[in-house]
């Protein structure tokens, strides 16, 4: 009989011998493509890491990793510039539930090490309900079930394929400061947190350089959560000058998750009928934070990579998917389905997908 192993903080552990595979499929041409992460580059300055700081000045010995006590930096921290504006557009990223929960969730004591536990997967399909509710998604033991069941080395495969493709996308690779990063491994070690088996991400956050945002003259020490992340790849050096630092729209956010769909499809993850149930919802309630006007595309964005005529008319294009980017919502909105028009969130009393199981 199937055993699954609970992933705890040795989960992260784990990832050392599955990012040896990872960079080896990263690092090569993939005719499927790559995935989007909205981080910079974290390591040392190099030509490719532009965006990493040197210290002006000879930094004395036994000093190496403190902070400046002029300038209240660190010597190797990440600096992102942005407008004094965009502070108050990142002040309303962190007042998301979901994410000021995961701001609330680094300030905690590590979590100790627990014992390997082995569980029984289910055999007979049995879906589970979406459980959001007042903004915020909620663990619970059906959820940490369904994210036993799969596996982290199948999350791991999963997210990397979706960062293949977002890195050959010609849309969301713009968001992308570096591709140097682990960001697949973050993804899937995020997925396992919020499904309540223990708190990887968590600490793996623990471990991460400092990064700093300037709001023109002042400087703020940004947490590492998605807030911080996504508000980086607004401001990414990438994107063309006169859209720099303006939020995600309804079209990246559809690009972004059929992608993303796409790498579960070709990874196997929709043969785990009820994660994918649940985790379908799951996405349509977190890209909200990020557009509101994205989560009636969810269940179309599903279903697309499901046909290999739009694949290829993708790939045809040149991996530009022509007929979402820079399109009317409303008229997008129009041609789907009448009963996937609408998204009322999970604080409405008679709420709409994904949280009418309610």
């Amino acid at each position: 009989m199937e055993t699954i192993q609970r992933m705890t903080a040795r989960s992260i552990l784990s990832l050392g011998s599955l990012r040896k595979n990872s960079k080896a499929g990263s690092n090569s041409t993939n005719s499927d493509g790559p995935q989007s992460s909205a981080s910079s580059s974290n390591s040392s300055p190099s030509p490719k890491n532009a965006g990493a700081q040197v210290a002006p000045h000879p930094i004395p010995p036994g000093a190496e990793g403190r902070v400046c006590p002029i300038s209240g930096l660190f010597a190797d921290a990440e600096v992102v510039h942005a407008t004094s504006e965009s502070k108050a557009q990142l002040v309303a990223l962190q007042a998301d539930p979901d994410i000021a929960e995961e701001i609330r969730a680094l300030a905690m004591p590590p979590v100790p090490q627990q014992a390997e536990v082995r569980i029984q997967a289910r055999k007979p399909v049995q879906l589970v309900r979406f459980n959001a509710y007042d903004g915020s998604h909620k663990a619970n033991s059906s959820t940490r079930q369904l994210i036993r069941e799969v596996g982290l080395p199948s999350l791991v495969r999963f997210t990397q394929s979706f960062y293949q493709k977002s890195f050959a996308d010609q849309h969301i690779d713009q968001f992308i400061a570096s591709h140097d990063e682990p960001h697949h491994e973050r993804f899937a070690l995020w997925i396992a947190e919020k499904f309540g088996d223990g708190t990887p991400w968590t600490e793996e956050r623990r471990t991460r350089p400092k990064k700093y945002m300037k709001f023109g003259r002042e400087t703020v020490q940004v947490a590492h959560d998605r807030s911080s992340a996504h508000f980086a790849a607004w401001h990414s050096p990438k994107r063309e000058p006169h859209k720099w630092g303006d939020h995600f729209k309804p079209d990246d956010a559809r690009v972004w998750m059929r992608l993303h769909f796409w790498a579960a499809r070709e990874t196997g993850m929709f043969k785990h009928e009820a994660f994918m149930e649940y985790y379908t919802r799951f996405i349509g309630h977190f890209i909200s934070v990020y557009s509101s006007k994205a989560p009636p595309f969810t269940r179309e964005s599903a279903r697309w990579s499901a046909d290999p005529k739009n694949v290829q008319r993708y790939l045809d294009a040149g991996r530009m998917m022509t007929d979402v980017v820079g399109k009317n919502v409303d008229q997008a909105l129009a041609e789907l389905p009448a009963e996937e028009r609408f998204y009322t969130g999970s604080r409405a009393q008679n709420a709409a997908w994904p949280y009418e199981q309610r």
